[in-house]
């Protein structure tokens, strides 16, 4: 997709867009994405590329610390973008957006939001379902639900951390965000855990 020769920062929900629709139906019909080991899916991120925010630099961190070998995995980052091999980083509109759905209080928006990326992670999912030989996303709040809902319609298999009962174990109702961080260093020791698990698991 060709972005404008001026390209402005796009602060509508990118999950409304024409031109997120666009990409995502040319990663979908066009994009070839080659086979791996395992396919880590991780949420989208507020600065842009999405590799330059702190959360990324820290779940890269915990790969680098599991991989010797960066062939063996494939990091697909999902949410309010659709779904976005993360090599694409810096193709337009997935660098030219500003958006952030945890501030959304309108309840339509979170509900199409989450119908409209369980499409998109659905499709996702569906395309490479012989790309990967094991999934593993790294969510909370609506981004696991939508990914929980496309592993359900489309029956493939992903598995989901922080687990359910490290959230409950974490939960406070009194937080802005009770489900917490995913930079929290519980949720990252389980999700490095399950990786190396995942890393050593015998095909």
């Amino acid at each position: 997709m060709h972005p404008p020769e001026d390209p402005q920062d796009l602060t509508d929900p990118p999950f409304y867009l024409p031109q997120f629709e666009e990409a995502y139906q040319y990663i979908i019909r066009e994009y070839s994405v080659a086979p791996r080991d395992i396919g880590i899916f991780i949420p989208c991120a507020v600065r842009k590329p999405y590799s330059s925010s702190p959360s990324h630099k820290l779940f890269h961190s915990v790969f680098d610390d599991v991989f010797l070998d960066k062939s063996k995995y494939h990091v697909v980052i999902f949410g309010t973008c659709g779904t976005v091999p993360a090599e694409l980083e810096l193709m337009y509109p997935f660098a030219h957006y500003h958006y952030m759905l945890g501030n959304v209080k309108d309840q339509k928006i979170k509900d199409d939001f989450l119908r409209i990326e369980t499409g998109r992670i659905a499709g996702y999912l569906e395309k490479t379902k012989d790309t990967y030989t094991f999934r593993i996303a790294y969510c909370i709040g609506l981004f696991r639900k939508a990914m929980e809902a496309a592993v359900h319609q489309t029956g493939i298999p992903v598995e989901i951390y922080p687990t359910n009962p490290m959230i409950d174990k974490l939960y406070d109702a009194d937080c802005p965000f009770p489900e917490g961080s995913l930079s929290m260093q519980e949720y990252l020791h389980e999700f490095r855990a399950a990786l190396t698990e995942m890393r050593d698991r015998k095909i």
